[in-house]
């Protein structure tokens, strides 16, 4: 099983949704560093548990304990080790499905791979060890400040209802100001009203997540293997219910002409840049000092609270009705993972760009 993410930065993480604590080890992050211990346990609060009558009922300190690597407020360049404990399991909830595969969930891939699986909340799979990803990230945050680089999510879209402006029509900071984490309070009441309305049918709903990183210098990434937008693709695209990652124009520009999608190059107060940003920030793999956009599709929530044909271990069909407190929209509890997997990514790719030449 692969539990390392990066290269010079790097994360490897442990523990299970009903475990004793979830937690990691982050290898390659630079001495130095002043550790906010404030704004880290900002970001986790930001995607616990029983935030808001919107989000799954259970109640979750999720306070962070660091290990080793930081000494008198700042990183000493030794591996960081945490740990967030478990503390309002009900494991009992489960006890129903310890026999049947969820339809759209992982149980059966799991149980194909390695034979055995922790039923309890999914165990390994589920998206509560995206924790330590959070933790990781805004480690990463904290140094790629220092760079003036700064990364920000938003909810862009819950199921028809979207944003029809692009990220410069907003104020960015406004974000967390409502439940939904969407800089659009009129929109944001809206996708907040369809959220309690599925989630009073026992039903899920999904949506887009858009994500803007600014202050990027050009030369990060890789003009063959390793190129930016596919590591930005894979990092979003291993966080749980995310089924589609578009960046820059995306899709939307199979439609125009190489003449209006093409960005001319200028130069604005001797610097190189370009007219446009239809690339997404990002050309021929490497970054090229603009913003850098994407969008990331999370499919609605796979544990619905009504009953779903099935089989169990030995392929007998059945009916599965599930219990406990589940998300009915990942939307707002996701946009502080999609921040930090992508401030992970930036990071170590701005160490690893400090390697390619002297």
């Amino acid at each position: 099983m692969r539990n390392t993410f990066g290269n010079l930065f790097r994360l490897t993480s442990f523990g299970e949704s009903h475990g004793t604590a979830v937690g990691g080890v982050i290898d390659g992050y630079p001495a130095g560093i002043d550790i906010d211990m404030d704004f880290i346990q900002h970001e986790l609060d930001r995607r616990k548990p029983g935030q808001s009558r919107l989000t799954t009922a259970r109640k979750e300190a999720d306070k962070v304990e660091f290990l080793s690597g930081i000494f008198e407020g700042k990183s000493t360049g030794a591996p960081i080790g945490f740990e967030v404990r478990n503390t309002n399991q009900r494991s009992q909830d489960y006890n129903n499905m310890c026999n049947l595969f969820r339809p759209s969930h992982a149980d059966y891939t799991y149980y194909t791979k390695y034979g055995i699986r922790d039923y309890r909340g999914g165990g390994r799979s589920s998206a509560r060890i995206t924790i330590a990803r959070c933790v990781g990230g805004a480690l990463a945050k904290l140094a790629l400040n220092r760079l003036k680089i700064s990364i920000h999510a938003y909810t862009s879209q819950v199921g028809d209802i979207a944003l029809d402006k692009d990220y410069h029509q907003y104020d960015l900071s406004t974000t967390d100001d409502n439940v939904v984490r969407c800089p659009d309070q009129q929109k944001a009441k809206e996708m907040a009203e369809l959220i309690a309305e599925v989630k009073s049918d026992n039903d899920t709903v999904g949506g887009i997540i858009s994500c803007v990183i600014q202050g990027c210098p050009p030369g990060l990434g890789e003009p063959e293997f390793g190129k930016l937008h596919a590591q930005l693709g894979a990092a979003m695209l291993g966080i749980n219910a995310v089924k589609g990652f578009e960046y820059g124009e995306g899709f939307a520009g199979v439609t125009g002409h190489g003449s209006t999608q093409n960005d001319p190059f200028i130069n604005k107060d001797g610097k190189i840049t370009t007219l446009t940003n239809h690339s997404g920030g990002i050309q021929g793999g490497i970054s090229n000092g603009q913003d850098i956009y994407f969008r990331v599709a999370f499919k609605p929530v796979a544990t619905i609270l009504m009953p779903q044909n099935t089989v169990d271990i030995q392929g007998n069909p059945t009916v599965l009705t599930a219990r406990g407190r589940h998300d009915s929209c990942v939307l707002p509890r996701a946009v502080p993972i999609v921040e930090n997997m992508a401030a992970m990514v930036i990071l170590d790719n701005y160490l690893l760009n400090k390697t390619v030449k002297l």
